[in-house]
Formats: C-alpha cells, sequence, structure tokens
C-alpha cells in the first residue's frame, strides 16, 4: 500500500511580506529640520524680497502719504499745517462733478465689457483658424495697443475735429449727414471714447484670448466633429467654457484700468473740456482740483477715493468672479479630508 505524503502549499507573498518585520526608521534629527526650514525662508526671502521692497516703497509708502496729506490744505510745498479732518473728503462726496466722473467710469467699465469682449473672441478664434495672412492680421490688431497713448490721442482728437479728417471722409463718400462733432457734442462724445478706447485696447484683448485658445486641446473639438457637431456648437459648448477664465482675467484688468483712466480724456478733451462733454473720470477730476488748482491736499483726498472704490471693485470682483481661478493656484493649504 502506497502512502502519498502530504504536500506543503506556499504561503502566499502578501502575508510573507505581511509577515516581514518592517524596516527600521530611522529619526530625522532636530537640527537638520531647522536648517531646511531656515533654507527655505532664506530663499523667499531672497527671491521674493526686492519685489516687496518695491511695492512697499512705490504702492503702500505713496497711498499712506496720500491719505497723510488728504486731512490738509496743503498747497504742495513745506510741511502740511492747515488741518482739514475730513472735510475734503465731505467735499469730495457732495460734489456733482465728481459723482459725475464716478458714473462716467462705471459706464466706461460697463461698455468696455460689452463692445471689446465679443469682438476681441470673435478675432480670436477668426485668427485661430488656419487662414492666408493670419500673422499680418495679428500685427495690425495689436500694434495700436503699443502705441503710446500721447500719440493716440493727439492723433484722434485732430481727425474728429469738426473740419478734421472724419468729416472730410464722410464728405467725399456723400454721407454729410453723419458729419458731427464728434468731441463736442455732449450726446455722442462718450461713444466717441469707447470707440476710441475699444480701436486701442481690443489688441491686448485678443492676444489674450488666442493665448487662452492655444491651451485648449484640438482633439476636443475633433471628437465633437466626428459626432456631428457645428462649428458654432463646437464654439459654444467646447471652447467657452474652456476660454472662461482667461476672458475673467481679461475682465478684471478691463475694470481696473477703466477705473483708473486718465490720459485719453485729458489729451483728446483738455482738461477743462471734459466735464462739459460728458466724459470726465474721477483720474481727470483729481487732476484737474488737484493738480491744476493748487489744491494738492484735496486731490490726495480725491487719490484716496480713487483708490479705494478700486480696491472694493477688485475684492468683490475675486470673491464671486476669480474665485474658482485662484482657489486651485493658492498652495500650502491643508487638505481636506473625505
Amino acid at each position: 500500500m502506497t502512502r502519498t505524503s502530504p504536500t506543503i502549499e506556499a504561503a502566499p507573498e502578501a502575508d510573507v511580506a505581511a509577515s516581514a518585520p518592517a524596516p527600521p526608521t530611522v529619526p530625522r534629527r532636530r537640527g537638520a529640520g531647522l536648517r531646511d526650514d531656515r533654507r527655505r525662508r532664506a530663499e523667499i526671502v531672497l527671491l521674493a524680497g526686492p519685489a516687496l521692497v518695491v511695492f512697499v516703497v512705490f504702492v503702500i509708502l505713496p497711498v499712506l502719504m496720500a491719505a497723510y496729506y488728504g486731512f490738509f490744505r496743503w498747497r504742495g510745498f513745506g510741511p502740511p499745517e492747515d488741518f482739514a479732518g475730513l472735510q475734503n473728503y465731505v467735499t469730495i462726496l457732495e460734489d456733482p462733478t465728481f459723482r459725475d466722473a464716478v458714473a462716467h467710469n462705471f459706464l466706461i467699465v460697463v461698455a468696455s465689457l460689452v463692445l471689446q469682449g465679443p469682438l476681441a473672441i470673435l478675432f480670436a478664434l477668426l485668427l485661430n483658424q488656419r487662414i492666408r495672412g493670419r500673422s499680418i492680421i495679428r500685427v495690425l490688431i495689436f500694434v495700436p495697443y503699443v502705441i503710446s497713448e500721447v500719440v493716440v490721442g493727439t492723433g484722434w482728437s485732430l481727425m474728429l475735429q469738426d473740419a478734421g479728417a472724419v468729416n472730410g471722409l464722410l464728405e467725399r463718400i456723400g454721407l454729410e449727414g453723419w458729419q458731427s462733432s464728434w468731441i463736442a457734442d455732449p450726446s455722442i462724445a462718450m461713444w466717441t471714447l469707447m470707440g476710441i478706447i475699444t480701436w486701442k485696447y481690443i489688441g491686448f484683448a485678443v492676444i489674450l484670448m488666442l493665448a487662452g485658445l492655444q491651451g485648449i486641446p484640438e482633439e476636443l473639438s475633433e471628437a465633437a466633429a466626428i459626432d456631428g457637431a457645428s462649428f458654432w456648437q463646437i464654439q459654444r459648448l467646447i471652447t467657452l467654457p474652456l476660454l472662461a477664465p482667461t476672458i475673467r482675467i481679461w475682465a478684471f484688468l478691463s475694470i481696473i484700468g477703466s477705473l483708473q483712466l486718465f490720459d485719453l480724456v485729458n489729451i483728446i478733451w483738455g482738461q477743462y473740456v471734459s466735464a462739459t462733454a460728458g466724459t470726465s473720470t474721477m483720474a481727470t477730476y483729481m487732476y484737474l482740483n488737484g493738480h491744476m488748482a493748487g489744491n494738492y491736499g484735496y486731490g490726495n483726498a480725491v487719490a484716496v477715493v480713487l483708490f479705494l472704490i478700486s480696491l472694493v471693485v477688485a475684492l468683490v470682483y475675486q470673491r464671486f468672479v476669480l474665485r474658482r481661478d485662484t482657489a486651485g493656484a493658492l498652495t500650502g493649504g491643508r487638505e481636506k479630508k473625505p
């Protein structure tokens, strides 16, 4: 009778690995951790220090000095001695001319977003296609943005005079009924300004939109086209949602720039005409009632009010619009536990 020997089953690898003793952990020396922490802090100070110094000297310090001088009736020379308290700020808020300037600024904000945004997106979608002369068109659209505001303002102010090139061109082509006082007429002066602003700054918006389009994978559009989606369906359902972060960033820059608009208005309309033509802004009001009137204390108070309005708008926009974009860019926060 044959006796069969018992078979020995091999233990699973997982059990063997589990039963194996864990390698001993080498405790990290406290001194090494302190040195790493000091090195990281030194790197942060070395890299961010110069930028922080420049920001404090050229941004924070002037704002604090303007806030200080805004409490005085100061002529711009010598130490301020005639303390006015909050009287400068009360005068600003009670002045209907300043309220009109604030309304003009916010009208420019809305009009810039409504006019430049859709046009920039359409130009970007067009220039993102493979068409002949695409590079030349990109250059021609971007050229007005790099031209100095002084040159742009001087050129348009000459062309938009009653006897300027624009009315002369309309007369030559038989559209005499369209001739107008583009600068002096308060009913159309603001729209004249918006046309100049759109021509000047739309190139920047187009470049931003093109940069955003370059980051969208072409595979998504190709897959949608294979599934039968039309060109406009692809743009509406795929391109625009993925381009939304770029649009929000451009809108933020456009809003801040519109609130601080000064040079084009001051050059084209002049320091006194802008108020009567209905194109005055907070910056031109500050220049006229501060620098030109020799009342630098009042001008500094206007600058503080302009800074506060811009700051509030920027914080509100960041809180409610840019929140989803900035949340993913922040580092160093604790991860949420599931």
